[in-house]
């Protein structure tokens, strides 16, 4: 499987994501257009239909793109230009196309009304109001696609917001960790210090008592010495 470049790069997974629904309703949409030459009546027709609203959708999928690309690093804007370039060239050649294929579709038609459409020739409806009636409900499909992408942007808004909302409070719960840390090592280094203030005392006190009991033995030791002198003089 080819490796996406923008998968590792950042603002590129929406981009990613509208391409990849583009190359699947591309597909469906060349399959039908292959197929309505072989077609005849009414399944040559909503084949045709099909194809255009196949169509419209991949050309509201380009124009997602053409916005999100905005998103996108600059370094990697090249060669996504020059895929949407290749996009727009091919739904230019699918708009052709399908325009002959319309075309075809008309020719074969007698006395104001298409041939493979008996059922509206005979309720009477015009041209124009069939070609109302599609504009209508391939607006409404439209609508929907674009009510359920607007939806999809949502929910991805919305979980960003929520993922963006746990890391601040993990940061925050982090911070009152470090804070309480320093706290508890300055509160230890007091302890340290007040424990070498008492040792250094004690070991003056240590050298003194060490030095009043030399003094002492000095002290015994002269008036032994002196009482030993004073018998024997």
């Amino acid at each position: 499987m080819a490796h996406n470049p923008l998968d590792t790069e950042a603002g590129g997974e929406l981009f990613n994501s509208y391409e990849a629904e583009y190359k699947l309703v591309q597909a469906d949409l060349v399959s039908k257009l292959d197929q309505i030459p072989e077609l005849h009546g009414e399944p040559r027709k909503a084949a045709l239909s099909a194809a255009e609203r196949a169509l419209e959708e991949a050309s509201e999928l380009l124009d997602q793109m053409q916005l999100e690309k905005q998103n996108i690093p600059s370094d990697a804007r090249p060669r996504v230009n020059q895929r949407l370039r290749n996009f727009a060239t091919d739904i230019d050649n699918y708009k052709r196309k399908l325009k002959a294929l319309v075309s075809d579709a008309q020719k074969s038609k007698f006395g104001g009304r298409y041939s493979d459409n008996p059922s509206d020739a005979e309720r009477g409806l015009s041209d124009a109001q069939l070609e109302q009636r599609q504009q209508l409900l391939s607006g409404t499909d439209r609508l929907d696609r674009s009510t359920q992408r607007l939806r999809a942007s949502q929910a991805l808004a919305n979980e960003t917001e929520a993922i963006g909302a746990s890391t601040l409070a993990e940061l925050h719960t982090q911070r009152s960790r470090i804070e309480h840390t320093t706290m508890v090592m300055q509160e230890s280094e007091g302890y340290v210090d007040r424990s070498v203030k008492t040792l250094k005392g004690m070991a003056r006190r240590m050298a003194t008592n060490r030095l009043i009991t030399i003094a002492i033995i000095t002290i015994l030791v002269l008036l032994i010495i002196a009482v030993i002198f004073s018998k024997f003089r």
